[in-house]
């Protein structure tokens, strides 16, 4: 295949396509989520991803996982963390079983704020979704996304602080 081949002119295309509707859901939901609570989408998708840790086997996320969870490196996740530490909703402190890993929970206050935060960004997914379904070359991707069966993610129990 040459570059000018018509199959890889389709799928970059194609991925452009794509790529636009990703960057259409994202500003809408930024900006909601900014207007409304003073949060980035990433931060948002960071406090998510936390807050369905639990205690049990294998409940608590190394940060490659949080990194991998939220599409950041892991030195970006990691300055993302601090941010929300500094803001006072994470905490982080060391594991009991093994003194070089590091843990990240969320605080009631970033508990409380992911919960108000929730019906904003669910909102403003529907309506960026809603609205790229009017546009011809978005559409096939709307319904694709909509027919999705991806499994439900459940909220998990909030972790217990550690006094």
């Amino acid at each position: 295949m040459t570059a000018t081949d018509p199959a890889l002119t389709a799928i970059a295309q194609s991925w452009c396509t794509l790529s636009l509707l990703h960057g259409k859901i994202e500003a809408r939901i930024e900006r909601a989520l900014q207007a409304g609570h003073g949060l980035s989408a990433r931060e948002y998708s960071l406090l998510d991803v936390l807050s369905r840790q639990h205690n049990g086997v294998g409940g608590h996320l190394q940060m490659k996982q949080v990194a991998d969870a939220v599409v950041l490196s892991q030195s970006a996740t990691t300055r993302l963390v601090t941010r929300l530490e500094d803001r006072g909703l994470l905490t982080r402190y060391l594991c009991d079983t093994d003194r070089r890993g590091i843990y990240t929970d969320v605080t009631e206050t970033g508990l409380a704020l992911l919960k108000a935060a929730r019906p904003t960004n669910d909102s403003a997914l529907r309506a960026a979704l809603d609205e790229a379904a009017e546009n011809p070359e978005l559409a096939p991707l709307v319904r694709a996304v909509e027919e999705l069966k991806a499994p439900v993610r459940p909220t998990l129990p909030a972790v217990e602080s550690r006094s």
